[in-house]
This record gives C-alpha cells, structure tokens and sequence, in this order.
C-alpha cells in the first residue's frame, strides 16, 4: 500500500538480496571491484586469466555481502564458471558433492557400485579446474555465511 502512495513501481522492501535494489556507496563499489578483479584480473570484469586468485568479503551483518556477490554475478563474463554455495552447514562430502554440481561436474566413484568419495568429488573439481583454466576460463566459487563451515 506504501509504493502507489510513494509513486514507487516495484516493492523496495523483499526478504532476498535484490542487486538491483543495492545502494553502491564506495565501500560497495570497492568490494565488487575486488570480487570483478578476481575473476579477470581488471575492474572490466573482462576475463583475460591472471585474476587475483583467492578474494575474501567480510563486513558486519546486514552490510550488503550477498547483495554484492549477486551484484557481482549478474557481471561475470561468459568465460567464468560459478559455484555459488549459500548453506555451508553441511559434511565435507555434501559440501564437495554441492561445489560439484553447481559446476555441473559428474563424479565418478572408483568402486562400481558405491557412492563417490572425498577422493572422485576432488579429483574430479581438480580435472575441471585444470581443463577450464588450459580453456582460459575462470572458476569462481563463492561461500556465503563461510563462517558457518566446519573445521573439516
């Protein structure tokens, strides 16, 4: 009832991060900056394989973190594959299993019959990992709420 009354054409308020909806103060736009370098290399978000390596965000809650890194993904470039895990709270082997699929990566279990182990989901990520930079593509896997991970 408040957006007619405002002139507003969408709801500002919602329960998920909109990026669109994000305020880019300078803290912001740094912080996408460094994500956008990470992946290519330069703030253009261009892929060109000398991203900066491992980016770690951090702030307090409520300071904009996944809104940023949906902000970020709406940029990535088409070279760049991303695993985006949003539940940390899981095994090592959920964990390995979920990176695994959001890369769309099939591992296969050394015993006919039984599950994949920590061993096949790491050595298949290794594979693809190894396949996708000799592609010149980046990988990108972004952990919200990484501080809920185990010690494993």
């Amino acid at each position: 009832m408040y957006a007619p009354f405002f002139g507003l054409t969408q709801a500002p308020f919602s329960i998920a991060p909109d990026p669109h909806m994000l305020f880019m103060s300078e803290r912001h736009r740094e912080a996408l900056a460094h994500l956008l370098y990470g992946v290519g290399g330069n703030s253009g978000g261009a892929s060109s394989g000398t991203g900066g390596g491992f980016v770690l965000l951090t702030g307090e809650i409520g300071t904009g973190k996944t809104t940023v890194c949906r902000c970020f993904l709406e940029q990535t470039p088409a070279s760049c594959n991303v695993a985006y895990i949003f539940n940390p709270k899981l095994t090592v082997i959920e964990l390995l299993q979920s990176v695994c699929e959001e890369f769309h990566i099939t591992a296969t279990p050394a015993a006919v019959a039984s599950p994949p182990t920590v061993k096949d989901y790491i050595d298949a990520l290794n594979a693809f990992l190894l396949l996708s930079h000799a592609a010149g593509q980046s990988s990108v896997l972004i952990i919200d709420e990484a501080q809920n991970l185990s010690a494993d």
